[in-house]
């Protein structure tokens, strides 16, 4: 299969696949959900494929296809991937199949609401492989319009003002780098993103460039102040959204600083290395208090992944500051390789948390920690993953949420005493309120009479908690293969930001 063009199908056909969903019609709901779970079955198999043809000894770019799209402004249809956007697409693939698994119950308008996930899936695998940035720009916009329509249509009562704050805050972001890319297409005559890694900037333009480009990444994570409109999105979002804004969307964020920002303005970046480290650090220790203080079981998984996507911001530039104290490359790569091991563990353990929730809310119809107690006595197997996932949430040893946290403590102690200290602190507050919750929900008396009514899980539910749990022990126990997929991408991305781009004198 080297010679099929596997991108553009892992992108096209769960695009087509969107089209087909919605002419079945709301008359064939089981019809839809079958042909949605093969459609994503097939992604999954087409994505696995992408891995066993990978060659992880290069940071080459792979299963390359280009053609001309716009010849007036030499836009190319251009994608390829390295070890950098393979695990994102592999996620992406993995909770397709999932997202339709876990919403085989929803009734209302069930082609719509496939065809709303098959959409974002091709699109978002669109995000990760391309390599034509006006050609990232658009996959990057459309994700909005099936997100949005996801929130509005499926989601609470307050999804309305929920999706108009979402749309309006990514797409703010977005318009800086609209205007950043524009302008560099002026100075390169280029779309092409690895020619815009070799193009020449002066400092000034770097820092600004390397500004408006943290504003749209910076939402998109979302790194404290820009973060608020996700609790919002989350609490109204249906608990497929959730679980595909958690688990992938935020993602992209991390993704476009490793594609965009930290090669292509290495310098802007290390002279601003400060503000997003001291920004990470903000998120992870403030946030971790403010998700201390929740008592909806979402809004506390959200600023819980605000908290710990400041560990991938972290970790990405701390190589600037352990370049700088070491006078070398060397232990630069830790900060960055943990970073990406944390935004797949955190997509692991981020969409299992909102699952568990939407099973809770599936049956009781409430969120606020304070409805439940005693869960344990009803539903103890069901109580025995929901545990695992949050003592992963928290960084236990033996779970994916540890590999991650630990390579970026490591780095972080490369680069600064306090730095580590105060990173080390998430370890705390993410097993206090992680216990929190755990203790109020799962354990003790039983006081409300509807968890004495609870049933265990479904056959449904069983694949799923099983899937997952799996996926988090497996990463927590074994991370080497995703490690050694990424490493030498990753050292490729050290050598780019560690050398300057300014131009000869």
């Amino acid at each position: 299969m080297s010679d099929w063009p596997l991108l553009s199908l892992l992108v096209w056909f769960p695009l087509v696949g969107a089209a087909v969903v919605l002419a079945l019609g709301s008359g064939r709901a089981n019809l839809v959900r079958v042909v949605s779970l093969l459609i994503t079955g097939i992604s999954l198999v087409l994505a696995v494929c992408l891995y066993i043809g990978f060659d992880a000894t290069t940071s080459a770019m792979q299963f390359e296809e280009r053609t001309l799209w716009i010849a007036a402004f030499d836009v190319h249809y251009h994608m390829g991937i390295d070890g950098l956007s393979l695990p994102l697409i592999l996620l992406t693939a993995l909770f397709g199949v999932l997202i339709v698994v876990g919403g085989w119950g929803v009734t209302d308008r069930v082609h719509q609401y496939m065809a709303a996930f098959l959409a974002l899936q091709g699109l978002m695998v669109g995000v990760f492989s391309a390599l034509d940035a006006l050609l990232f720009y658009v996959f990057f916009e459309a994700m909005l319009v099936p997100m949005f329509l996801i929130i509005g249509i499926w989601g609470g009562p307050n999804r309305v003002y929920a999706t108009v704050k979402f749309f309006l805050y990514t797409f703010f972001g977005s318009v800086f780098m609209l205007v950043g890319l524009i302008w560099l297409y002026l100075q390169a005559g280029t779309f092409d993103i690895q020619s815009l890694h070799e193009l020449p900037l002066g400092l000034t333009a770097q820092v600004w460039l390397f500004l408006a480009f943290l504003i749209a990444f910076a939402v998109k994570i979302p790194m404290w102040p820009v973060h608020t409109w996700l609790p919002d999105a989350h609490v109204e979002a249906p608990t497929g959204g959730s679980v595909i804004l958690a688990a992938i969307m935020l993602k992209i964020g991390g993704y476009g600083l490793v594609r965009f920002s930290l090669p292509m303005f290495p310098d802007g970046a290390g002279a601003l290395d400060w503000l997003v480290i001291g920004l990470s650090l903000v998120a992870i220790v403030y946030i971790g208090f403010v998700a201390l203080a929740q008592q909806d079981m979402k809004k506390l998984i959200a600023y819980s992944s605000i908290s710990h996507m400041g560990f991938v911001t972290l970790g990405f530039f701390l190589a600037f500051a352990i370049a700088r104290n070491t006078g070398g490359t060397e232990g630069a790569g830790l900060g960055i390789s943990g970073g990406m091991v944390q935004m797949i563990s955190h997509g692991f353990i981020s969409g299992a948390m909102f699952l568990v929730v939407g099973i809770l809310y599936d049956r009781m119809h409430s969120r606020e920690i304070g409805a439940y107690g005693g869960v344990a006595n009803t539903m103890p197997w069901f109580a025995m993953f929901a545990v695992l996932f949050f003592m992963a949430n928290s960084g236990l040893p033996g779970t994916s949420g540890f590999v991650g946290e630990f390579m970026v403590i490591l780095a972080a102690f490369q680069a600064n005493f306090w730095f580590a200290f105060l990173a080390g602190l998430t370890l705390i507050l993410g097993a206090a309120y992680s216990l929190w919750l755990v203790k109020r929900v799962f354990y003790g008396e039983i006081a409300n009479e509807d968890v004495g009514r609870l049933k265990d899980l479904t056959g449904r539910e069983w694949i799923l908690m099983t899937s997952l749990a799996i996926l988090v022990l497996g990463l927590g126990i074994w991370p080497f293969p995703l490690i050694e997929m990424m490493e030498v991408s990753v050292a490729n991305l050290v050598e780019q930001i560690t050398a300057s781009k300014l131009p000869v004198p």
